[in-house]
C-alpha cells in the first residue's frame, strides 16, 4: 500500500532473473504485477512466475522476451491465486504448451521443500501462506535470491486478504524468511510488485516489527472504541456493533487515518485479520 514509483520498469536482477513489469498500476499493485523470467545462463528454457492479469499485450511481451533469448517456456509457476498474478495463466498455457504448477490446483500442487528443475536451473519451494491461503515464495540459491509475490513487497506492506488470509499463517511465513534470510540463503527479495529489495534480512525484519505494531495499535483501538462507546458507521455503539464489520470499519478510521482511502477497503480486510487473531470476531 504505497505510491507508485515511477523509477521502476523491470529489469534483470542477477543473471538468472528479470522482471518484465506488466502495465495495470493501481494503488494495490504500486507500477503493476512483476513477471519474473527465470533462467541459468545459456539455457534455452526458462521458468515464468506469475503472467499476471490477462492482459494480451503484457504476455505479448514476455513470450517476445523469452524469444530474444531464443528460448522457451518450460515451465510457469504461480506464487498465489489473486487475478493480478494468475487470472492470465489459462491463456498462457495455450500461447506456451507449458504446464502451470501452483499450490491448491490439482494432481501437480508444489510441495513444501520441494526443488523444481528447468535446463538447469534450481528453485527451491519456500509455501508462505498468510496474504492468502495458498501463497509461496521461490527461492533461487544460486543466487540468494527469494521471489515472494505479495508475501513482502518491493515498497510498502501487504494485505493478509482476510478470510482466506490470516495473521497466524503470515507471522509464521514471517518467521520462515527471517530464518532464510538470517542465514544467509536468501539475501534479496524479487517481489510481485514494486522494485528488487537489496537488503532482504532487513526488510524481513521491519515487516515483523511493523505487524506487530499495527497488532497493538488495533489492539488498543478496540478497546478505546469500547471505553468510550465508539460509533458504528449505522449508529450503534462499538461495543454493540450489528456486525463484525462495523467494528472493522471502526478500526480502520482509527488506525489507518493517514492512509489514503482508495486502499482502505484493502486495509479493512487486514484489520479483520487482526481482530480475528486477537479473538475479537
Amino acid at each position: 500500500m504505497a505510491p507508485a514509483d515511477p523509477t521502476w520498469a523491470g529489469g534483470s536482477w542477477g543473471e538468472r532473473a528479470t522482471a518484465i513489469l506488466c502495465p495495470n498500476p493501481s494503488p494495490m499493485t504500486l507500477e503493476g504485477t512483476n513477471t519474473w523470467v527465470l533462467a541459468e545462463p545459456g539455457s534455452s528454457e526458462v521458468i515464468v512466475v506469475d503472467p499476471g492479469p490477462l492482459h494480451e499485450e503484457h504476455l505479448a511481451s514476455v513470450l517476445h522476451h523469452v524469444a530474444g533469448r531464443d528460448a522457451r517456456v518450460a515451465l510457469t509457476l504461480l506464487t498465489h491465486g489473486h487475478d493480478d498474478h494468475a487470472e492470465s495463466a489459462p491463456r498462457w498455457a495455450e500461447l506456451t504448451g507449458a504446464p502451470v504448477r501452483a499450490v491448491g490446483r490439482g494432481h501437480d500442487d508444489l510441495a513444501a521443500g520441494e526443488t523444481v528443475r528447468v535446463g538447469g536451473l534450481e528453485v527451491l519451494v519456500v509455501p508462505t501462506p498468510g496474504h492468502t491461503a495458498d501463497s509461496v515464495s521461490f527461492l533461487l540459491p544460486a543466487e540468494q535470491v527469494l521471489l515472494t509475490g505479495d508475501t513482502v513487497l518491493g515498497r510498502g506492506t501487504t494485505v493478509v486478504a482476510y478470510p482466506d488470509g490470516d495473521l497466524t499463517s503470515y507471522l509464521e511465513s514471517l518467521e520462515t524468511l527471517r530464518r532464510l534470510t538470517r542465514s544467509g540463503e536468501a539475501t534479496s527479495i524479487a517481489p510481485g510488485h514494486g522494485p528488487v529489495v537489496p537488503d532482504a534480512t532487513g526488510t524481513v525484519e521491519y515487516y515483523l516489527a511493523h505487524r506487530f505494531e499495527r497488532l497493538e495499535q488495533v489492539r488498543s483501538a478496540v478497546a478505546s472504541l469500547r471505553a468510550g462507546g465508539g460509533h458504528a458507521p449505522d449508529g450503534t455503539g462499538a461495543a454493540g456493533a450489528a456486525d463484525r464489520g462495523d467494528l472493522a470499519d471502526q478500526v480502520v478510521a482509527t488506525v489507518y487515518a493517514d492512509v489514503p482511502r482508495a486502499v482502505w477497503p484493502a486495509a479493512r480486510l487486514s484489520v479483520l485479520a487482526q481482530l480475528d487473531y486477537l479473538g475479537e470476531l
